[in-house]
């Protein structure tokens, strides 16, 4: 790590693919991260819980495969899945207007572009990594993907739906509470990032 990258921070806006209107997070981190520092940072960002899986994918400049950076979950992804800890974000996102895929849940099939943005020096007094803006809430941990995320929707608009108690009531029992959910409400300056040191440790303690 050099002194420039100390005192400069990226920008990124992250948006969630096949949902409309669309759900997007505009949110500025330190030169210094890596992909497990982003990963974790784009889950506070969005609302995302980290349960699950997640991978970037993209090909690097003047490469002719792809590459997946993300978890091995076991010693036969060692050279497939390069572990996110392991690559500074400064080492693949060069160019600005550089896009990379970042998908979250292989089962719900959460599908997110990253677009790098800019390169910005940091404000004095302020904390990183900052959400600065986005729009709407980000859909409850384990709807069912798109098309269950558009069904919660419907059946929690309609109070006569012969499912819309057992929704609010899953809503209401779920590891985090989002009930009254709405949609289209979403806070910038309520987002939290953890600490993503932490929660790597969290993640792989052996204890």
């Amino acid at each position: 790590m050099n002194k420039t990258q100390k005192n400069v921070v990226y920008q990124f806006k992250i948006t969630l693919h096949e949902i409309k209107p669309v759900i997007w997070r505009r949110i500025h981190l330190p030169a210094q991260y890596n992909f497990w520092d982003l990963h974790v940072a784009i889950q506070d960002a969005m609302g995302w819980l980290d349960y699950h899986l997640h991978a970037f994918r993209f090909r690097p400049k003047h490469k002719t495969k792809p590459i997946e950076i993300g978890i091995p979950v076991d010693e036969w992804d060692g050279e497939d899945v390069i572990p996110g800890w392991k690559v500074p974000i400064v080492e693949h996102f060069i160019d600005i207007g550089q896009i990379i895929q970042y998908e979250y849940d292989f089962g719900d099939g959460w599908s997110h572009e990253i677009l790098f943005e800019g390169i910005l020096l940091k404000t004095k007094g302020v904390k990183y990594p900052k959400c600065i803006d986005g729009e709407r809430a980000c859909p409850p941990e384990d709807c069912g993907s798109v098309d269950g995320y558009y069904r919660l929707i419907e059946i929690l608009k309609d109070p006569k739906h012969s499912e819309h108690k057992e929704y609010v009531e899953w809503l209401k029992g779920h590891a985090k509470n989002y009930y009254p959910y709405e949609p289209d409400k979403f806070v910038p300056d309520k987002v939290r990032f953890d600490n993503p040191k932490k929660r790597w440790k969290i993640a792989f303690s052996q204890n």
